[in-house]
């Protein structure tokens, strides 16, 4: 299992998040197993996410996709994701 986690700043989050929602059955189609979103608790805009996949490559695959990235611009991502991938230790 790979934990793929993203940071980023978001200009509006309802806005954000109701492009996040829509993009579930695209999400699994990329390879997401399990996901979670959270909030900063001092910044509502600051938003990391988690995304599990079954391996590194499908990981690798979907934060590089075309699509994810127009997904993201559209949800109003307003600053480059910080993203890192995750092992079970």
């Amino acid at each position: 299992m790979i934990r793929l986690f993203v940071r980023h700043p978001v200009a509006d989050f309802p806005k954000w998040r109701q492009v996040y929602d829509s993009f579930e059955g695209e999400r699994k189609a990329m390879g997401v197993v399990a996901h979670a979103v959270f909030q900063s608790a001092e910044n509502a805009k600051d938003i990391t996410v988690w995304h599990d996949f079954d391996n590194l490559d499908t990981a690798r695959g979907f934060a590089g996709s075309p699509r994810l990235r127009e997904v993201m611009t559209s949800a109003g991502v307003a600053g480059e994701p910080v993203i890192w991938f995750t092992k079970p230790a």
